[in-house]
């Protein structure tokens, strides 16, 4: 198995990247959207978020009022870090469930938006960082997205810079262009990634203790 952590900065089009990682064959483990299940109603998750933020972050059915969420953790990085000390050991939990029942010469990418932020670098074999021109997230945040342009900066800036991203990358593949170039990148990406998978199922496994 080739463990793979793909992230990129929001707008960057990491969304567009791992659903063509997945149509070459990858299996995707998806951070945000375990992060998403973990956090529904009836959740330890979600009664964890509500200890710590108040029943104001709920909706009225019960749920998770997320603009809401966000408009308090993008504003404030202790509030954020309480969120993700929450959020994040449930979402590992269930990765690592996942990434379990992968086959043995599979490429598994963990799709991992703050893998920078968080330090997670070391946690895969390699990482590939999706990226793309500010100008072109801020961009693609206000007009396909539907964002105001200051939400829009705040959420960049809560994250890490590009140059901070492009320093934990094995493979960076960059996303200011087409998509038929953005596919026929993936592709040669993907040829090393299933090479490189297939060498280490053959490796023997060390023995159980």
């Amino acid at each position: 198995m080739l463990k793979v952590g793909l992230t990129g900065g929001i707008g960057a089009g990491k969304s567009e990247v791992s659903r063509l990682l997945v149509e070459c064959g990858a299996v995707l483990i998806d951070s945000d959207r375990i992060a998403r299940e973990v956090v529904e109603p009836g959740t330890e998750g979600l009664a964890a978020v509500v200890d710590a933020f108040g029943a104001d972050v709920l909706t009225a059915d019960g749920g998770l009022d997320r603009p809401k969420l966000g408009s308090i953790v993008f504003a404030d990085r202790d509030r954020l870090g309480v969120l993700n000390s929450i959020v994040h050991p449930l979402v590992r939990a269930r990765s690592e469930e996942l990434e379990r029942a992968a086959a043995r010469d599979a490429v598994v990418v963990h799709d991992v938006p703050l893998l920078t932020e968080n330090g997670l670098a070391p946690l895969y074999d390699l990482v590939i960082v999706v990226d793309a021109d500010p100008a072109t997230q801020l961009d693609r945040l206000v007009r396909l997205r539907g964002m105001t342009e200051p939400d829009a900066r705040a959420r960049m800036a809560a994250q890490a810079t590009r140059a901070q991203r492009r320093a934990v990358a094995d493979i960076v593949i960059d996303n200011d262009v087409p998509l038929d170039d953005l596919r026929r990148r993936v592709e040669d990406v993907w040829a090393e990634l299933a090479a490189r998978a297939r060498t280490s199922s053959q490796e023997p496994r060390p023995p159980q203790e």
